[in-house]
C-alpha cells in the first residue's frame, strides 16, 4: 500500500511539474524555479521537485539541455481526449485534436477513467509499426458518476452491477448508504469514492426506481440513465401553479385579436399539449390569410426564473413508448399554454396573405389572442379531406390545396423526403406491448408540417435579413450541413444493388435522385435499411447562432420558432423575435451559442432515451415469442454479427457470426456483407434471411436471433 501511495505521489508531482513546463511553453527551468511556479519554498519541497525531475529524465520524460535545466522532451507526449472503453477493459481515447491519432491504453494504466471521460494522456514513444500507446495521468472531468443497476445486497456488503455494458466495474455500496434499496431492485448509484489501488469505485443508491421487469421501473431506469429527472422540484411546481389560467383583458389589448376568426388544432389522437394552431380567412381581394399561431410560452417563462431554468437544463421533452416527460409542468404543457378548443389563448403568430398559388403577399410576425373552434385528431382531419366534407371542410380542403403547392415547391428547390417507418406499440393495461404496427403518415400530418415549416423559415429569414455584416442580430437557428460525399459515394453503390441510382453531379441533383429513391421504396421491404442509411450518410441537424443553411430542407434560413412548449430553442427563438420587433439591440451571441449547444446535445440524448424504450419494448414484445421464425432483412453487418429486422413487426435482433454454424464468416466492411471463408457464401445488407428468435435478455434490451438456413 505505502508503495502504491508513493507511487501516486510521484504520478501527481510529475502532473503538476509537467504541466508548469507546458504553460511556460517548454522553456528550460531549474528545479528551484520549478518550485517557486508551484509555491513550494522549503527545502525539502524543493529538493523532491529535483528527485522528480532526474527520476523523469530516466524515464526519457524529461531532457537536461544544459546542466542543472530542465525540459519537457516533447511537448505533445501529453495529449487531452475522450475515453472509449472496449468489451476487455482497455480503452482508446479519441483525442480532441481531430488531427491526432487514438491512443490505446491498457486496463491497468487507465487509472479509474471511465467511459466518456475527458483525460489527459501520457503517450510512450512509438516502437516502430506499433499503434500509439498510453497512460492516462488525469482525469479532466467525468462523463457521469450516476449509473443504473441492479442491487446485490447480501448481510454484510452490497453492490451494484451497472446495466451500461461501458461501465466495466460492479459499484461497491456501504449497507448504510441503501437508501432502503433491496436485493435484486433497479437503482440509481453515485459513486461517491475510488480510493487509489481499489479495484472497484464506492456509491451511495440515490433512487430505488422498482422491481426489475416492471413497465415503470424500466421506463424510469431510462430516463435516469439518460440523465433526465423524473419528478420536477417542488419550487418549479410551485411558481407554474401560481400562474393564472385567466388571460387578463389588458393583456388581450395589447395583441392582435383572433378570436373572431375560423382557428383549430390538429394533433395525435393522444396528444395533452396543443402547441399551434392555424387560423383561416378568405380576404375581399380573393387571397387567403393563413395564421400559424403558436403557444406564447415565452410570456409565462420568464428569464432566470426558477421554470426557466429548469426548462433551460431539460431542453426538450422526452417521448418514450408509454409516456411523455415534458420540459415544462403539466400546469403550463397540458393547461395554460395548451391551445385547447373554446378558451381564450396567448400566441405568438406568423401570418401570411396567399394567393392561389401559395404565392406569399404579405407576412406579419408578433403575438396574438386566439379562441379554438375545434380540436382535431389527425384521423379526424384524414376524414374530412378524404370525405371532402365535414367541420370546416372548406378550410381544411383550401389549407391541404396550398400545402400541396408548398410542400412540391420545396422539393422542386431540391428539400429530401425521408419517410422512415415509425414503429409503435399497442399496450395492455399494465404497459406490456401486445401487438406492433407501423405510423401511418397522410396528407393531414404534411398539411400541419408544411405550415410549421412555412412558419420557421420565414421567421429565421425576417431576423437573418433584418441586419447584415457587423450588425447582423444574434440568432438561433437550425442548421443541416452538406453530406460528407465519402459516405454519400457509399450509400449510392450500396443503392445501386437494389436498382436506385443516385446523380452525384450537384446538391440539387443528389437531391432529386433521392427524392425519386424514397418515393420508390415507400411500402418496399428495403424502405427502412435504405432510409435509415440514406439519413447516416447526411450530416446531424443542429442548434447555432452560426448561420448557414439547411440542406436536408433547401432552406436558405431555417429556425424552430413552432414547438415552444416541448423545445427550449423555439422558447429562445420566441424572445430574440420579440426582442427585435420592439427595436431592441442584437442579444449576447455568447450566452445564446452556449445554449444551442446545450439543446443539440439535450435533444440527442432525449433521442437516444426514446431509441432505448423501443428497444425495451421490441424485446418485451418477442420475449413472448421465443423460438417463433420470422421474415426479415439485414439491417446492419458488425465484425461480430449481423443484425436483422423482422418484416412483420420492425423489431431489430442479432445473429452472432459464431452462432452461424457453416462456415467462419468475416466482416467485409466495405461492401456492407459478412463472407464465409471457406464456402465464400455472402450475407449482405439489405438481404432477405429466415431467423427464429433464440433469446431476448430485457434487463440489457438484447434481442438473439439465429439463423435459419435453407
Amino acid at each position: 500500500m505505502a508503495k502504491n501511495k508513493s507511487a501516486h505521489i510521484e504520478q501527481v508531482l510529475t502532473q503538476l511539474i509537467s504541466d508548469i513546463f507546458e504553460k511556460n511553453k517548454n522553456v528550460p527551468l531549474n528545479h528551484k524555479q520549478v518550485a517557486a511556479k508551484l509555491n513550494l519554498k522549503d527545502v525539502a519541497s524543493t529538493d523532491t521537485i529535483l528527485e522528480v525531475l532526474k527520476e523523469q529524465v530516466n524515464k526519457g520524460l524529461f531532457t537536461q539541455p544544459e546542466r542543472g535545466k530542465f525540459r519537457l522532451k516533447d511537448l505533445k507526449t501529453f495529449v487531452v481526449g475522450t475515453v472509449d472503453m472496449t468489451a476487455d477493459g482497455s480503452a482508446f481515447i479519441v483525442p480532441d485534436d481531430e488531427f491526432e491519432k487514438d491512443i490505446y491504453v491498457a486496463p491497468r494504466k487507465l487509472r479509474n477513467a471511465l467511459h466518456g471521460d475527458k483525460v489527459k494522456v501520457y503517450v510512450f514513444k512509438k516502437k516502430t509499426g506499433r499503434k500509439n500507446e498510453g497512460e492516462v495521468v488525469e482525469i479532466i472531468t467525468r462523463l457521469k458518476t450516476d449509473f443504473i443497476g441492479l442491487a446485490k445486497v447480501s448481510e454484510r456488503f452490497a453492490f451494484v452491477i451497472p446495466d451500461d455494458r461501458k461501465m466495466l466495474h460492479d459499484i461497491f455500496v456501504p449497507l448504510n448508504d441503501l437508501n432502503g434499496a433491496r436485493n435484486g431492485q433497479k437503482v440509481q448509484v453515485s459513486i461517491t469514492d475510488w480510493p487509489e489501488g481499489a479495484k472497484n469505485p464506492i456509491g451511495k443508491i440515490i433512487n430505488v426506481l422498482g422491481e426489475q421487469g416492471e413497465n415503470n421501473t424500466e421506463m424510469n431506469a431510462i430516463l435516469a440513465q439518460y440523465g433526465f429527472p423524473l419528478s420536477f422540484p417542488p419550487e418549479v411546481e410551485a411558481e407554474a401553479n401560481a400562474i393564472p389560467e385567466q388571460v387578463s383583458e389588458a393583456e388581450i389589448n395589447g395583441r392582435r385579436d383572433f378570436r373572431n376568426t375560423v382557428t383549430f388544432t390538429i394533433d395525435p389522437i393522444d396528444a395533452k399539449d396543443f402547441d399551434d394552431a392555424i387560423s383561416f380567412k378568405k380576404l375581399p381581394n380573393g387571397n387567403y390569410e393563413i395564421g400559424i399561431h403558436i403557444a406564447d410560452v415565452s410570456h409565462y417563462v420568464l428569464p432566470k426564473s426558477m421554470l426557466d431554468k429548469e426548462a433551460y437544463e431539460r431542453a426538450t421533452s422526452v417521448y418514450l413508448v408509454d409516456r411523455v416527460i415534458p420540459m415544462l409542468p403539466e400546469r403550463l404543457s397540458n393547461g395554460v399554454c395548451s391551445l385547447r378548443p373554446h378558451e381564450d389563448k396567448l400566441c405568438f403568430a406568423a401570418v401570411f396573405e396567399l394567393d392561389e398559388h401559395a404565392n406569399i403577399h404579405n407576412e406579419w410576425f408578433g403575438r396574438t389572442v386566439i379562441h379554438s373552434d375545434r380540436r382535431f385528431t389527425y384521423e379526424e382531419a384524414q376524414e374530412v379531406i378524404e370525405a371532402k366534407s365535414g367541420d370546416f371542410a372548406e378550410e381544411i380542403l383550401k389549407l391541404n390545396e396550398l400545402a400541396y403547392i408548398l410542400r412540391e415547391r420545396k422539393f422542386k428547390n431540391g428539400a429530401i423526403s425521408f419517410e422512415s417507418t415509425e414503429v409503435k406499440f399497442k399496450l395492455d393495461e399494465s404497459g406490456k406491448p401486445i401487438g406492433v404496427y407501423v405510423k401511418e403518415r397522410k396528407d393531414a400530418h404534411k398539411l400541419i408540417e408544411d405550415y410549421m415549416l412555412l412558419a420557421n423559415r420565414k421567421v429565421a429569414e425576417f431576423i437573418a435579413k433584418k441586419g447584415k455584416g457587423k450588425q447582423k442580430y444574434t440568432f438561433v437557428y437550425r442548421v443541416h450541413d452538406a453530406p460528407n460525399l465519402e459516405n454519400l459515394n457509399n450509400f449510392a453503390s450500396f443503392a445501386s444493388r437494389f436498382g436506385y441510382k443516385i446523380n452525384m453531379k450537384s446538391d440539387k441533383e443528389i437531391a432529386k435522385s433521392l427524392n425519386y429513391l424514397m418515393e420508390d421504396v415507400e411500402g418496399k421491404k428495403e424502405q427502412n435499411i435504405l432510409t435509415q442509411l440514406a439519413i447516416r450518410s447526411m450530416a446531424k441537424a443542429i442548434y447555432t447562432t452560426k448561420k448557414t443553411s439547411h440542406y436536408g430542407l433547401a432552406f436558405d434560413y431555417y429556425t424552430h420558432f413552432t414547438s415552444p412548449i416541448r423545445r427550449y430553442p423555439d422558447v429562445m427563438v420566441h424572445r430574440l423575435l420579440a426582442l427585435y420587433l420592439d427595436g431592441g439591440k442584437s442579444a449576447n451571441a455568447e450566452e445564446y451559442e452556449a445554449a444551442s449547444v446545450h439543446s443539440s446535445a439535450m435533444e440527442k440524448r432525449a433521442a437516444d432515451a426514446e431509441r432505448a424504450s423501443v428497444k425495451y419494448k421490441q424485446a418485451e414484445y418477442l420475449e413472448e415469442n421465443v423460438g417463433k421464425t420470422y421474415m426479415g432483412i439485414i439491417s446492419g453487418v458488425t465484425e461480430w454479427g449481423m443484425y436483422v429486422e423482422i418484416i412483420e413487426n420492425k423489431c431489430e435482433g442479432m445473429v452472432r457470426l459464431r452462432d452461424i454454424s457453416d462456415d467462419f464468416y468475416v466482416l467485409d466492411e466495405k461492401n456492407y456483407c459478412i463472407v464465409g471463408q471457406r464456402k465464400k457464401k455472402k450475407y449482405q445488407l439489405g438481404d432477405e434471411v429466415q431467423i427464429k428468435v433464440k433469446k431476448v435478455d430485457l434487463s440489457k434490451r438484447q434481442i438473439d436471433f439465429s439463423l435459419v438456413q435453407q
